[in-house]
């Protein structure tokens, strides 16, 4: 399609839930070839801008990040076909209360769904192997490739099996099928190195508010999946009400994480404006008693588009995964630079429960793999407006 005009309304589209979020999944071939058209599309897909009630309720978002995706999905280039890959798909973070398109980074969940969607639209048919499936999806947004291997028929073309009941994943009622998510040679998604900045921590001198003094604060600015920036509980916590923040109640932490935010994206080279990516987080060494029982290394409170996130973005806990074996930097610190080796898994706490995540390095310490379980599911598949 070339014109405006010539833009299907509807669209044919899939609703799928891939891990902690949902998304509308469209064909890239019922997309214009111009992708200078593809904005007003999204946003009217989604209901934004939404000012003045942030609801969405004109479109299919939900009024929060994690429900305000879509991926666009289509046939790998020539080139890439070559090199084995299955799918190429692009991750669009839309915004709620404005008329924001992020193209910046990728999201690890409903990467998960990519290639249960490309076999379902007959984009890719990728030979099965036993009783799984690997597909094999470039991803626009960072230039990285995703491996996604899920449980299928036996039929001579193979089909997707959600309702397996194998694994549960916090956030999400009851069992499904198993969802290994393979990011592959995840460092430098955005930035092309793994330490932007060029060191596992870094200080960041900032102002509060107006009429407070200057803080020095520590933080690790990490690109492995997505780039993310990590900082301190303990160490907001000495001059911000941290808890009462963390609990919901109105504070003014989050002007300052934004702050610091915009100040270390400018260290990674990033642009400080957008707000998709980088991302920020805050860590913490576990502290109850329910975190000693579930042996969890590491509680995290992530923030999506300047919100605290229900749930940690699987990109930002892929990152902490591969950041908890950099030596020095924040995550590594709350692990105690442990016995763990490379190849072992990091326990999250998040608001949303606890997850594993992982990574392999190679010998000489590059990012080899960051990998994570999911689970997914279909929701509708039919025509939307937009």
């Amino acid at each position: 399609m070339s014109s405006s005009s010539s833009i299907t309304n509807p669209l044919p589209a899939s609703f799928l839930r891939g891990g902690t979020s949902k998304g509308i999944f469209l064909n890239k071939s019922s997309l214009p070839a111009d992708r200078s058209q593809w904005d007003r599309v999204f946003l009217g897909i989604m209901g934004s801008p939404d000012p003045e009630y942030g609801r969405q309720l004109n479109g299919m978002g939900g009024g929060v990040s994690s429900l305000s995706k879509i991926c666009v999905v289509g046939a790998p280039t020539p080139s890439h076909k070559e090199e084995g890959i299955d799918v190429e798909y692009t991750f669009v973070q839309v915004g709620i209360r404005d008329s924001s398109i992020d193209y910046s980074g990728n999201c690890g969940n409903l990467s998960s769904m990519v290639g249960v969607f490309a076999v379902d639209q007959g984009i890719c048919i990728p030979h099965a192997t036993g009783k799984h499936l690997t597909v094999r999806s470039f991803n626009t947004n960072t230039s990285k490739i995703v491996d996604t291997t899920f449980p299928v028929s036996s039929s001579n073309i193979p089909m997707a099996i959600l309702d397996n009941p194998e694994t549960e994943i916090a956030g999400v009622t009851g069992k499904s099928s198993t969802i290994v998510l393979d990011f592959i040679d995840p460092a430098g998604a955005r930035t092309g190195k793994l330490l932007p900045t060029g060191s596992s921590l870094d200080h960041l001198v900032i102002l509060p508010s107006q009429g407070s003094s200057e803080r020095t604060i520590r933080c690790s600015c990490i690109d492995a999946t997505n780039p993310t920036i990590f900082v301190s509980y303990s160490d907001l916590a000495k001059f911000l009400p941290m808890a009462e923040y963390i609990e919901g109640k109105p504070t003014d932490v989050g002007p300052t994480l934004e702050q610091i935010r915009r100040t270390a994206a400018v260290k990674m080279g990033l642009d400080p404006t957008a707000q998709a990516q980088p991302k920020i987080a805050i860590l913490r060494a576990p502290h109850t008693d329910d975190d000693y029982a579930q042996k969890v290394d590491i509680v995290i409170h992530a923030l999506s588009m300047g919100v605290l996130h229900k749930a940690v973005p699987m990109t930002v806990g892929l990152c902490v995964g591969v950041a908890s074996s950099i030596r020095h930097s924040l995550a590594w610190e709350i692990c105690q630079g442990s016995d763990r080796s490379k190849t072992d898994m990091v326990r999250l706490r998040h608001p949303g429960g606890v997850v594993d995540v992982g990574a392999d390095f190679e010998d000489f310490g590059e990012v080899k793999s960051a990998k994570v379980v999911r689970t997914g599911r279909r929701l509708m598949e039919g025509a939307v407006w937009w």
